[in-house]
């Protein structure tokens, strides 16, 4: 049979009528999970394809309890790790019949309206990636009541309203901290990110908090109000060239591989010091870039894949309590120090 020339009119029954099956039969063999045979499922595609057919999700989930479809709410795209976390997150959401809106947030003020818009949606759950979210925006977006989940990934939050998803920021941070002791520094400088109230990051509190246990005395740190490394570079400039020789630490330990990736280019670029000899750098993250030879970043990897397949189980999950789950990854040791 030829292809039909208005795709937009080809039904499941032209479908079911081409493939000498019935309507029903159509239906489940576009379902992932739908018990029929592979033969008979073959036959229904061959017409499918034939005719040009796309079964309607949309009227498919208005006849369903769930959408299949989350928002995915994003920000900070100057932090190459997000690329990363977008990759493996949708990955994880398309290998299991999960599709994706996916919705930019471009600043603060932009995230509360960017969650109501997002809360009426018929989607079945709002998953959150950023910076933006804190507590007023969380607790004015559950206002509207709309929410099936709402997901914190890769950061920790202490709101009762959201489910998190993160690596363990206390335990790979303690890793990071007996690192930097057993190879002998004793003046590093922690170069931390934009501080947020809710979805919150606990490494450079764990840091201060080990060295002072550990010495006495907390590190000096330095804050980039936000994870670009071109910033960061900036940042680094100005805190060390106004440093006297005696007063340069000699390990910076940054919360995150952006301002990692800045901070190396100073050293190097801009200062002509050398690392690690001068001053030895570390990461977290593990960004594709930290493994270059232009930066042999010694640096913390998240396990990002098994925090996405987790994120899914919890979408399948008809429970929404006691979800929360931190992860462990690994330190990545390189030549930086």
């Amino acid at each position: 049979m030829p292809k039909s020339d208005s795709f937009a009119n080809v039904t499941a029954d032209d479908v079911a009528a081409s493939a000498g099956v019935s309507r029903w039969t159509v239906n489940r063999a576009f379902k992932k999970d739908a018990s029929i045979s592979p033969k008979t499922r073959a036959k229904v595609m061959s017409a499918a394809q034939t005719l040009g057919y796309v079964p309607d999700l949309s009227a498919a989930a208005l006849a369903s309890t769930r959408s299949n479809l989350v928002a995915l709410l994003i920000d900070d795209f100057a932090n190459p790790h997000k690329l990363v976390m977008l990759e493996r997150l949708t990955r994880a959401l398309r290998s299991r019949g999960w599709d994706t809106l996916l919705v930019n947030t471009l600043d603060r003020d932009d995230a509360q309206p960017a969650l109501l818009n997002a809360s009426q949606r018929r989607v079945d759950a709002t998953i959150l990636i950023g910076i933006q979210f804190d507590d007023e925006v969380l607790a004015a977006a559950h206002s509207a009541r709309r929410f099936k989940k709402l997901i914190i990934f890769a950061r920790t939050s202490q709101n009762p309203d959201t489910i998190s998803i993160a690596v363990d920021d206390e335990a790979a941070t303690r890793e990071i901290a007996h690192y930097v002791i057993g190879k002998g520094y004793r003046k590093p400088l922690y170069f931390a990110g934009p501080a947020t109230v809710s979805a919150h990051l606990l490494r450079k509190e764990t840091f201060s908090q080990i060295w002072q246990d550990r010495f006495g005395e907390k590190p000096d740190s330095v804050t980039v109000p936000r994870y670009d490394a071109l910033l960061s570079a900036d940042v680094a400039l100005e805190s060390l060239q106004a440093r006297r020789p005696e007063d340069m630490p000699d390990v910076i330990v940054c919360e995150n591989d952006a301002l990692a990736l800045g901070v190396v280019d100073t050293i190097r670029h801009r200062l002509g010091l050398r690392i690690p000899e001068d001053i030895a750098v570390i990461g977290f993250d593990d960004v594709p870039q930290a493994a270059s030879p232009n930066y042999r970043l010694t640096t913390y990897r998240q396990p990002l894949t098994d925090m996405s397949n987790y994120l899914v189980d919890v979408l399948e999950n008809t429970d929404s309590t006691k979800l929360d789950r931190k992860f462990l990854g690994r330190l990545v040791i390189r030549d930086s120090a």
